[in-house]
């Protein structure tokens, strides 16, 4: 990954303002259609089962975000993900609070073995939940390291022949054999609920105009965190922050990508 790719993935995403279908959580639905919207996408959030397919099939790139379950949801999670994988568009799955209860990971295990998605993104006790069963996370939060997870992604990755990201203070995107770092963002962001989510919903709108899935969700997590760079330098807290960043996502240019990509 350069900044160039980046620049040019970017630049390709507003032009053609990609719909993304996002089937997401109560907690983030405005802040994730507004970060898409600034970012270049178009974003739909639709979650009846009677919907999802038909919506599917006018988008370029499905989000899942297990975030806030019921029974409904779920099966339209299925029902979407499988209208996805007919017609070959990418699928991002976020498994928020995967290892917090039994019903949260067996609903993630069962989604992923009926339809394998393009990208996993979580953070690294919800990627570790996902391989085994005896990981416990604290609600959405990670209690575990983005290096100890780092085994848990490549198998993973290597289950469901997907790419898989792991958040943390340095993110890791790997296929189960390539790895990306990214190693921009800011401790401050921790502090605003759903920009994990957020991110998820960026992969979505990166892999609907960049069919290689790594380099997608790459320049998507990227693009996350040099945005939360700059928003924390102008914010006074984490409200302030949630702003700057939106801010930040519709103006980021090619000149803050060079200067602060790592």
């Amino acid at each position: 990954m350069d900044a160039k790719s980046l620049w040019n993935d970017l630049q390709k995403l507003r032009a053609t303002a990609p719909l993304v279908h996002n089937i997401t959580n109560f907690v983030v639905m405005n802040n994730t259609a507004n970060a898409l919207l600034a970012i270049g996408a178009s974003p739909v959030m639709a979650h009846a089962p009677e919907e999802v397919e038909e919506m599917v099939g006018i988008a370029a790139a499905l989000v899942i975000n297990i975030g806030t379950l019921n029974r409904d949801w779920i099966a339209a999670m299925a029902l979407a993900m499988a209208a996805a994988k007919a017609k070959g568009i990418p699928i991002v799955f976020d498994p928020v609070g995967a290892g917090a209860t039994n019903y949260r990971t067996q609903t993630c295990r069962e989604l992923l073995q009926r339809t394998a998605p393009t990208v996993i993104r979580g953070n690294a006790s919800e990627i570790m939940a996902l391989i085994d069963a005896s990981i416990q996370t604290r609600g959405v939060d990670s209690s575990a390291t983005g290096s100890a997870a780092e085994a848990a992604a490549t198998s993973l990755a290597r289950e469901y022949r997907c790419v898989v990201v792991v958040s943390g203070a340095t993110d890791l995107i790997t296929d189960g054999t390539r790895k990306n770092y990214v190693r921009n963002g800011h401790a401050l962001m921790t502090k605003v609920t759903g920009l994990g989510c957020t991110a998820t919903a960026l992969v979505g709108a990166f892999a609907a105009i960049n069919p290689k899935a790594l380099s997608a969700a790459s320049h998507a997590m990227a693009t996350m965190g040099i945005c939360g760079e700059l928003a924390a330098a102008q914010a006074a807290g984490p409200a302030s922050l949630q702003m700057h960043l939106i801010d930040h996502l519709y103006s980021l240019d090619q000149e803050a990508i060079s200067r602060l990509l790592r």
